[in-house]
């Protein structure tokens, strides 16, 4: 698994069901709401200390996956209807290949994107369509530090073993 992750030069996610709960809060102006984990933030500054870009990919448009991802400091992309395409286009501009790419998805709709990608990942709550077409699987569900678990993952793997032994001792 290491060997996987220590290639990876882009994590892009999935917003709803990987930053949050796949939960709603539906106020009665119509506004939506959702709630995220905290420590996901830390988790992206260790990606971006590493030099790992990080982006957000959603099918929705929502003001509050804007202001999540600029509170993030990262991009984030809405209104995709094919992420695989998004993915592709990222990755030529980074200059990179789709095998340095991990994707973090949890549902369907993520499939094109979690089978074009080196490094397939779902929430521990994923639907069971898309468990099987991922390399690794949270054991932290979406909503509840899947992302920073990803990019601890990803830390631990490129961290030197000096490093890595004096952070857990």
């Amino acid at each position: 698994m290491k060997e996987c992750v220590r290639g990876i030069r882009l994590v892009a996610f999935d917003f709803d069901g990987v930053f949050t709960d796949d939960m709603v809060y539906v106020l009665q102006d119509g506004t939506e709401a959702v709630r995220c984990f905290r420590g996901d933030g830390i988790g992206l500054q260790k990606l971006a200390r590493l030099g790992i870009e990080a982006i957000i990919i959603s099918t929705e448009v929502n003001p509050v996956v804007t202001a999540r991802a600029a509170k993030l400091k990262i991009r984030c992309i809405q209104d995709v209807t094919d992420k695989r395409k998004v993915l592709e286009d990222v990755a030529t501009d980074l200059n990179i290949a789709l095998s340095q790419v991990a994707f973090v998805g949890n549902d369907i709709n993520d499939l094109p994107a979690l089978r074009c990608v080196g490094l397939p990942i779902v929430v521990r709550n994923a639907h069971p369509d898309v468990i099987r077409h991922a390399v690794y699987q949270t054991s932290c569900p979406g909503g509840h530090g899947a992302v920073r678990e990803v990019c601890d993952l990803i830390e631990e793997a490129l961290a030197p073993a000096s490093v890595t032994t004096l952070l857990h001792n």
